[in-house]
């Protein structure tokens, strides 16, 4: 059983920046794929980032690549999203997720994610 926490979100002017933490327990981060999604209100859930648990690989949607970084702290056993140049329209609550298979078919869909954590609002001011 894998639990996830996530924290960091908040307020924030356009143009400024976050930092969303993802503290695991129950499974090394570093053995597990991990993945950030978003939903705004009204919306679907919407994929951000992942990054998977052998080689370290990334990938982000097209909509965050080049302003959302995604990564991971083996030793404190969390993953990060570090968001800067955040834009209103990345306003949504954040959720951090987990797949402990050995790989994720695909890694945007959400349903290959076994785990969730409670999710954290941002909210991007204009």
């Amino acid at each position: 059983q894998v639990q996830l926490v996530e924290s960091g979100g908040g307020l924030v002017q356009a143009g400024g920046s976050l930092r969303l933490s993802c503290a695991a327990s129950g499974r090394a981060v570093s053995s597990a794929n991990m993945a950030w999604f978003r939903q705004a209100p009204g919306k679907e859930r919407d994929f951000v980032a992942a990054i998977n648990w052998s080689r370290g690989s990334t990938y982000y949607a097209d909509s965050v690549k080049g302003r959302f970084t995604i990564s991971r702290d083996n030793a404190k056993n969390t993953v990060y999203l570090q968001m800067n140049s955040l834009k209103p329209e990345d306003t949504a609550v954040y959720y951090c997720a987990a797949s402990t298979t050995y790989s994720v078919p695909d890694y945007r869909i959400g349903g290959y994610y076994g785990y969730w954590g409670q999710g954290t609002q941002v909210t991007v001011s204009s």
